[in-house]
């Protein structure tokens, strides 16, 4: 296939992806790299109850926008899905018809699974900046929270949010 890594290449392997009906029901996220080959992550029940977790807080404690989970964004590393995203009203009226959104929201959120690198979580905090999140969210699998911003990481984060986590009570 080569490297279909421009915008517009990147796009159209997205939309066609998104409309292979063999693709419909899987029951893992996918992502889209710079070549256009589908990465695939399977989420556990608990990775899910975190993502759910994060996304009814951001909604609730930041009003003016929504929470939003598992939307594509075009990166400089290909097309890529925040688990969970917040995003004000102006972003959501500048890309409420866009697949894959051209830019990122304002928060971007990751929940590490094992299936996770430390390289592959670093790289998409840069390439969801780059496409201009305001922060990056990492959230690891026993709730702690990590801040990210184009100045590195920070202790908290700039928007009025606390996040209160369910605890892990079995094995992983």
């Amino acid at each position: 296939m080569g490297n279909v890594g421009t915008p517009e290449a990147l796009t159209l392997r997205w939309a066609e992806l998104v409309n292979d009906p063999a693709l419909q029901d899987l029951p893992y996220k996918f992502e889209v790299n710079l070549w256009g080959k589908l990465e695939m992550t399977p989420a556990s029940f608990w990775h899910g109850r975190l993502q759910g977790a994060v996304a009814a807080q951001l909604a609730r404690q930041l009003p003016d926008g929504e929470a939003l989970t598992e939307i594509p964004l075009l990166t400089e590393i290909g097309v890529r899905v925040p688990d969970v995203a917040w995003a004000s009203r102006d972003y959501l009226a500048a890309n409420a018809d866009a697949s894959p959104a051209p830019r990122a929201p304002e928060i971007c959120v990751e929940i590490v699974s094992p299936a996770n690198s430390d390289e592959e979580i670093r790289e998409k905090i840069r390439a969801y900046l780059a496409a201009g999140a305001q922060e990056v969210w990492i959230v690891s699998e026993d709730g702690e929270v990590r801040f990210h911003n184009a100045a590195g990481e920070q202790p908290a984060s700039s928007f009025p949010v606390r996040l209160s986590l369910p605890k892990r009570s079995g094995p992983a």
